[in-house]
């Protein structure tokens, strides 16, 4: 079992993310007050604690999670492939994608982009398949 470290969102795309410590998610919006989760493959981003730290350190930086952009911040469990559901708190995500590390990243700063690309270090996309409620402190279950 995994445990969910972080939640963020940004009001506006572009904006910063903000973090917070619960957080609604449902079938037509992805994460509330999430500007980004009107897209039906990619209504929320997880990103995994392990692969960002692995990156970080080839980088030879250290930065905040929400450097990456991603809604959820995940540790203990393997990045699961694209079908896979993953449970946390009250909600069911599905995996559509990895998500894929662009030139902003390279903005945050220079080679992150590329410690991002192996092992889908960037985390996945998903869908919402059932929503709810979710906090930190949450497990993570991933399922086949």
């Amino acid at each position: 079992m995994g445990q969910l470290l972080g939640i963020a969102r940004a009001a506006r795309k572009r904006e910063p993310l903000v973090e917070t410590d619960q957080a609604d998610v449902t079938v037509e919006l992805g994460l509330t007050g999430d500007a980004r989760g009107n897209k039906p493959r990619r209504q929320v981003t997880l990103l995994f604690r392990e692969g960002w730290e692995s990156a970080c350190r080839d980088v030879g930086a250290i930065l905040p999670w929400t450097t990456r952009r991603a809604n959820l911040l995940i540790e203990g469990v393997a990045i699961p492939p694209v079908g896979s559901q993953v449970a946390i708190g009250d909600i069911l995500l599905e995996v559509t994608d990895e998500t894929e590390p662009c030139q902003v990243m390279e903005r945050a700063c220079k080679g992150l982009r590329k410690a991002l690309t192996p092992e889908w270090r960037g985390g996945v996309t998903c869908k919402v398949v059932k929503g709810g409620a979710i906090r930190v402190g949450d497990r993570v279950e991933i399922k086949p």
